[in-house]
């Protein structure tokens, strides 16, 4: 059948052409091996497709059908592979990201967005999850993961650093008297994220570094969102991303007590499967994320 086409598609080319030279010119081949192509066709087919004379060439009547299907078939394979083209230059597919719970609200959603917007026929697949998912197991193409450092390997890279902060109602602090230094925040009622227990709350300002000798905490969570709002509910002190504090920080629902010292950040960094291809989707991702303004 492969053949057949070929041939076809050769006897199309004669007709345009008006002649075997300007087919065998176009198409890089002798006169000599269109006409055989052509008679091939012939006899295949059983009839005579045209009449050929030392000046010109004549279709029969099996000859016009022939060619008008023929022309049909190679403007719809034309059409496709343009389309084609259009879709390769474009990337395009699925990616399966799995990501922390704490980042729904954060600004890795801006920076999702922008992607989602740069390359509109990519399908993006969010997993949000305060449990760290296995990329190989999970199906995944992509892990945003967090920790006090990031991996390093061939297979990942560090995206943003995330500021933290110990939040309090302005009530709670009240109860509890005047803070002026890290040492006073360990006799008071704190409250931990699961997935970092038992982590020492580190402080620096200057040159200054103190590591707060918590006492054990009343309120243990897995979730981050939870936390905050325990902590703005004045149930006790809790370390927190800062940016889920800025909006009611500025309406003084919560204060960031000793905003003058620094907690450690959190570091943000994409992970990926090993055996992924250097281009395609995944890298892009990875490129282009590392890209973003949005800063957390």
């Amino acid at each position: 059948m492969i053949d057949r086409l070929r041939q076809m598609a050769i006897f199309a080319k004669v007709m345009d052409h008006g002649s075997f030279r300007g087919a065998a010119q176009e198409l890089r081949i002798s006169p000599s091996v269109v006409s055989h192509h052509i008679s091939e066709l012939e006899a295949h087919l059983g009839v005579a497709l045209l009449y050929r004379t030392t000046r010109k060439l004549r279709l029969t009547s099996e000859g016009e059908r022939l060619l008008a299907a023929t022309h049909r078939m190679l403007e719809a394979v034309e059409s496709e592979v343009e389309a084609l083209s259009a879709t390769a230059s474009e990337p395009s597919g699925e990616l399966r990201i799995t990501v922390p719970s704490v980042l729904s609200r954060s600004p890795f959603i801006d920076m999702v967005a922008d992607f989602i917007a740069s390359f509109p026929r990519v399908r993006i697949s969010l997993d949000f999850s305060d449990v760290r998912k296995d990329l190989i197991d999970g199906g995944f193409d992509v892990a945003l993961r967090m920790g006090l450092s990031a991996k390093k390997s061939a297979s990942s890279r560090p995206l943003r650093v995330i500021e933290r902060c110990i939040a309090a109602s302005p009530a709670f602090m009240a109860e509890y008297g005047a803070v002026v230094h890290p040492k006073d925040l360990e006799d008071l009622p704190w409250m931990e994220l699961e997935q970092l227990k038992n982590t020492p709350v580190v402080m620096t300002r200057g040159e200054e570094r103190v590591v707060v000798q918590q006492r054990v905490s009343q309120v243990s969570c897995s979730d981050a969102h939870a936390l905050y709002a325990l902590a703005r509910s004045g149930v006790g002190l809790a370390v927190v991303p800062a940016y889920l504090a800025t909006e009611d920080l500025n309406a003084e629902r919560i204060e960031h007590v000793l905003g003058d010292w620094r907690l450690e950040p959190i570091q943000m960094y994409l992970e990926w499967p090993t055996n992924a291809p250097r281009s395609g989707l995944i890298r892009l991702f990875v490129d282009e994320i590392n890209k973003s303004d949005a800063q957390m």
